[in-house]
Protein backbone atom coordinates (compact mmCIF):
# COMPACT_ATOMS: atom_id res chain seq x y z
CA UNK A 1 0.00 0.00 0.00
CA UNK A 2 1.44 3.36 -1.02
CA UNK A 3 0.89 6.79 0.47
CA UNK A 4 -2.77 7.60 1.17
CA UNK A 5 -3.94 10.85 -0.43
CA UNK A 6 -7.42 10.46 1.13
CA UNK A 7 -8.41 8.82 4.39
CA UNK A 8 -12.03 8.29 5.43
CA UNK A 9 -12.21 7.27 9.08
CA UNK A 10 -15.38 5.88 10.69
CA UNK A 11 -17.67 8.32 8.89
CA UNK A 12 -21.36 8.34 9.79
CA UNK A 13 -24.09 10.33 8.05
CA UNK A 14 -27.74 10.23 9.02
CA UNK A 15 -30.79 11.78 7.36
CA UNK A 16 -33.39 11.54 10.09
CA UNK A 17 -33.72 7.85 10.88
CA UNK A 18 -31.96 6.80 7.68
CA UNK A 19 -28.26 5.97 8.09
CA UNK A 20 -26.72 6.82 4.72
CA UNK A 21 -23.17 6.01 5.84
CA UNK A 22 -22.45 3.72 8.77
CA UNK A 23 -18.91 3.91 10.21
CA UNK A 24 -17.35 3.85 6.76
CA UNK A 25 -13.53 3.72 6.60
CA UNK A 26 -11.02 3.35 3.76
CA UNK A 27 -7.87 4.88 2.28
CA UNK A 28 -7.31 6.01 -1.31
CA UNK A 29 -3.75 5.50 -2.49
CA UNK A 30 -2.06 8.43 -4.19
CA UNK A 31 -1.82 7.93 -7.96
CA UNK A 32 -4.48 5.22 -8.07
CA UNK A 33 -7.76 4.72 -9.90
CA UNK A 34 -10.30 3.32 -7.45
CA UNK A 35 -13.84 2.22 -8.22
CA UNK A 36 -16.64 2.91 -5.74
CA UNK A 37 -19.47 0.46 -6.35
CA UNK A 38 -22.78 -0.51 -4.80
CA UNK A 39 -26.51 -0.51 -5.52
CA UNK A 40 -28.63 2.64 -5.61
CA UNK A 41 -28.92 4.03 -2.10
CA UNK A 42 -25.65 2.49 -0.94
CA UNK A 43 -24.22 5.88 0.05
CA UNK A 44 -21.82 6.54 -2.82
CA UNK A 45 -22.96 10.06 -3.74
CA UNK A 46 -23.42 10.94 -0.06
CA UNK A 47 -19.80 9.96 0.46
CA UNK A 48 -18.69 12.24 -2.40
CA UNK A 49 -20.73 15.06 -0.85
CA UNK A 50 -19.00 14.55 2.49
CA UNK A 51 -15.51 14.46 0.98
CA UNK A 52 -16.14 17.70 -0.92
CA UNK A 53 -17.74 19.51 2.02
CA UNK A 54 -21.26 19.78 0.61
CA UNK A 55 -22.45 17.76 3.59
CA UNK A 56 -20.98 17.42 7.09
CA UNK A 57 -20.63 14.00 8.75
CA UNK A 58 -22.38 13.28 12.05
CA UNK A 59 -19.39 11.27 13.21
CA UNK A 60 -15.92 10.43 11.93
CA UNK A 61 -13.12 12.24 10.15
CA UNK A 62 -11.84 12.80 6.60
CA UNK A 63 -8.22 13.61 5.79
CA UNK A 64 -6.64 14.84 2.54
CA UNK A 65 -2.86 14.56 2.28
CA UNK A 66 -2.71 14.19 6.06
CA UNK A 67 -4.77 17.30 6.84
CA UNK A 68 -8.25 17.01 8.28
CA UNK A 69 -10.92 18.48 5.98
CA UNK A 70 -13.98 17.21 7.87
CA UNK A 71 -15.43 20.65 8.65
CA UNK A 72 -13.97 22.69 5.83
CA UNK A 73 -16.16 24.53 3.33
CA UNK A 74 -16.52 23.25 -0.26
CA UNK A 75 -14.46 26.09 -1.78
CA UNK A 76 -11.66 25.47 0.74
CA UNK A 77 -11.58 21.77 -0.13
CA UNK A 78 -11.60 22.55 -3.86
CA UNK A 79 -8.66 24.91 -3.44
CA UNK A 80 -6.75 22.22 -1.56
CA UNK A 81 -6.93 19.97 -4.62
CA UNK A 82 -10.12 17.90 -4.59
CA UNK A 83 -12.42 18.18 -7.61
CA UNK A 84 -15.52 16.30 -8.70
CA UNK A 85 -18.01 15.82 -11.47
CA UNK A 86 -21.70 15.10 -10.98
CA UNK A 87 -24.08 12.45 -12.24
CA UNK A 88 -26.35 15.32 -13.30
CA UNK A 89 -23.98 17.55 -15.26
CA UNK A 90 -23.38 21.02 -13.83
CA UNK A 91 -22.12 23.24 -16.60
CA UNK A 92 -23.20 26.71 -17.72
CA UNK A 93 -25.38 25.91 -20.75
CA UNK A 94 -25.68 29.47 -22.09
CA UNK A 95 -21.94 30.13 -21.87
CA UNK A 96 -19.47 29.07 -24.52
CA UNK A 97 -17.12 26.19 -23.82
CA UNK A 98 -14.27 28.64 -23.36
CA UNK A 99 -16.30 30.74 -20.92
CA UNK A 100 -17.22 27.59 -18.97
CA UNK A 101 -13.53 27.04 -18.29
CA UNK A 102 -12.54 30.66 -17.74
CA UNK A 103 -15.21 31.16 -15.08
CA UNK A 104 -13.67 28.45 -12.87
CA UNK A 105 -10.01 29.19 -13.65
CA UNK A 106 -7.72 30.23 -10.80
CA UNK A 107 -5.09 31.98 -12.92
CA UNK A 108 -5.53 35.45 -14.34
CA UNK A 109 -5.08 37.10 -17.73
CA UNK A 110 -3.35 35.31 -20.58
CA UNK A 111 -2.33 32.34 -18.46
CA UNK A 112 -5.89 31.22 -17.77
CA UNK A 113 -6.84 31.50 -21.45
CA UNK A 114 -3.84 29.43 -22.50
CA UNK A 115 -4.74 26.79 -19.93
CA UNK A 116 -8.36 26.70 -21.13
CA UNK A 117 -7.23 26.26 -24.74
CA UNK A 118 -4.90 23.44 -23.70
CA UNK A 119 -7.63 21.60 -21.83
CA UNK A 120 -10.14 22.02 -24.66
CA UNK A 121 -7.57 20.40 -26.94
CA UNK A 122 -7.13 17.55 -24.46
CA UNK A 123 -10.84 16.80 -24.36
CA UNK A 124 -11.07 17.23 -28.15
CA UNK A 125 -13.51 20.13 -27.96
CA UNK A 126 -11.27 22.99 -29.05
CA UNK A 127 -13.06 23.45 -32.38
CA UNK A 128 -16.28 24.09 -30.45
CA UNK A 129 -14.75 26.58 -28.01
CA UNK A 130 -17.01 29.45 -29.13
CA UNK A 131 -20.22 27.40 -29.16
CA UNK A 132 -22.70 27.31 -26.30
CA UNK A 133 -22.24 24.37 -23.95
CA UNK A 134 -25.91 23.47 -24.45
CA UNK A 135 -25.09 22.54 -28.06
CA UNK A 136 -22.84 19.68 -26.97
CA UNK A 137 -23.92 16.07 -26.81
CA UNK A 138 -24.35 14.52 -23.36
CA UNK A 139 -20.98 12.79 -23.63
CA UNK A 140 -19.24 15.98 -24.73
CA UNK A 141 -20.78 17.81 -21.77
CA UNK A 142 -19.19 15.21 -19.49
CA UNK A 143 -15.82 15.90 -21.10
CA UNK A 144 -16.36 19.62 -20.56
CA UNK A 145 -17.23 19.09 -16.90
CA UNK A 146 -13.98 17.13 -16.46
CA UNK A 147 -12.09 19.99 -18.11
CA UNK A 148 -13.64 22.36 -15.56
CA UNK A 149 -12.25 20.21 -12.75
CA UNK A 150 -8.82 20.21 -14.41
CA UNK A 151 -8.88 24.01 -14.53
CA UNK A 152 -8.62 23.87 -10.73
CA UNK A 153 -5.48 21.68 -10.81
CA UNK A 154 -7.22 19.06 -8.69
CA UNK A 155 -4.97 16.24 -7.47
CA UNK A 156 -7.85 14.01 -6.39
CA UNK A 157 -10.77 13.79 -8.82
CA UNK A 158 -14.09 12.20 -7.91
CA UNK A 159 -16.12 11.11 -10.94
CA UNK A 160 -19.82 10.31 -10.49
CA UNK A 161 -20.86 7.85 -13.23
CA UNK A 162 -18.62 9.28 -15.97
CA UNK A 163 -19.44 6.54 -18.48
CA UNK A 164 -23.21 6.48 -18.02
CA UNK A 165 -25.35 7.52 -20.96
CA UNK A 166 -22.59 8.18 -23.47
CA UNK A 167 -21.73 6.35 -26.68
CA UNK A 168 -18.85 3.83 -26.75
CA UNK A 169 -16.55 6.13 -28.75
CA UNK A 170 -16.80 9.01 -26.27
CA UNK A 171 -16.63 6.57 -23.37
CA UNK A 172 -13.33 5.24 -24.71
CA UNK A 173 -11.99 8.78 -25.20
CA UNK A 174 -12.97 9.71 -21.66
CA UNK A 175 -11.37 6.64 -20.09
CA UNK A 176 -8.23 7.09 -22.19
CA UNK A 177 -7.96 10.66 -20.91
CA UNK A 178 -8.42 9.47 -17.33
CA UNK A 179 -5.53 7.05 -17.76
CA UNK A 180 -3.34 9.76 -19.28
CA UNK A 181 -4.09 12.06 -16.35
CA UNK A 182 -3.46 9.22 -13.92
CA UNK A 183 -0.03 8.65 -15.46
CA UNK A 184 0.63 12.37 -14.90
CA UNK A 185 -0.07 11.96 -11.18
CA UNK A 186 -3.82 12.51 -10.80
CA UNK A 187 -5.74 10.24 -8.43
CA UNK A 188 -9.27 9.13 -9.31
CA UNK A 189 -12.23 7.69 -7.44
CA UNK A 190 -14.95 6.57 -9.85
CA UNK A 191 -18.58 5.81 -8.99
CA UNK A 192 -19.87 3.60 -11.78
CA UNK A 193 -22.60 0.98 -12.21
CA UNK A 194 -21.06 -0.45 -15.40
CA UNK A 195 -18.84 -3.18 -13.99
CA UNK A 196 -16.92 -3.45 -17.25
CA UNK A 197 -15.66 0.10 -16.65
CA UNK A 198 -14.62 -0.84 -13.11
CA UNK A 199 -12.92 -4.09 -14.14
CA UNK A 200 -11.13 -2.60 -17.16
CA UNK A 201 -9.97 0.68 -15.68
CA UNK A 202 -9.66 0.50 -11.87
CA UNK A 203 -6.84 -1.11 -9.92
CA UNK A 204 -9.00 -1.43 -6.81
CA UNK A 205 -12.66 -1.27 -5.85
CA UNK A 206 -14.56 -0.44 -2.68
CA UNK A 207 -18.11 -1.80 -2.35
CA UNK A 208 -20.80 -0.14 -0.25
CA UNK A 209 -24.22 -1.41 0.76
CA UNK A 210 -26.65 0.44 3.06
CA UNK A 211 -23.83 2.82 3.94
CA UNK A 212 -21.41 0.11 5.07
CA UNK A 213 -18.23 -1.00 3.37
CA UNK A 214 -18.82 -4.66 2.55
CA UNK A 215 -15.76 -5.37 0.42
CA UNK A 216 -12.46 -3.79 -0.63
CA UNK A 217 -9.57 -4.98 -2.77
CA UNK A 218 -8.40 -5.64 -6.30
CA UNK A 219 -11.21 -5.82 -8.85
CA UNK A 220 -10.51 -9.47 -9.72
CA UNK A 221 -10.75 -10.47 -6.05
CA UNK A 222 -13.61 -8.23 -4.96
CA UNK A 223 -16.03 -9.60 -7.55
CA UNK A 224 -15.62 -13.06 -6.01
CA UNK A 225 -16.70 -11.79 -2.60
CA UNK A 226 -19.84 -13.70 -1.57
CA UNK A 227 -21.25 -10.80 0.46
CA UNK A 228 -20.86 -8.47 -2.51
CA UNK A 229 -22.40 -10.95 -4.91
CA UNK A 230 -25.40 -11.36 -2.60
CA UNK A 231 -26.04 -7.66 -1.98
CA UNK A 232 -24.94 -6.09 -5.25
CA UNK A 233 -25.88 -8.71 -7.82
CA UNK A 234 -28.81 -10.31 -6.01
CA UNK A 235 -27.16 -13.68 -5.46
Amino acid sequence: MGEAILKVDQVVKRFGEVVALDHCSFDIEKGSITGLIGPNGAGKTTLFNLITGILQPDEGHIFFKGEEITRKKPYEIARMGIGRTYQIIRIFPKMTLLENLLVVGREKGKTVIEKAYELLHRVKLYEKKDEDASDLSFGQQKLLSLAQVLMLDSELILLDEPAAGINPTLQNELMELIHQLNEEGKTFVIVEHDMKVIMNHCQKAIALNYGQKIAEGSCSVILKDETLLEHYFGR
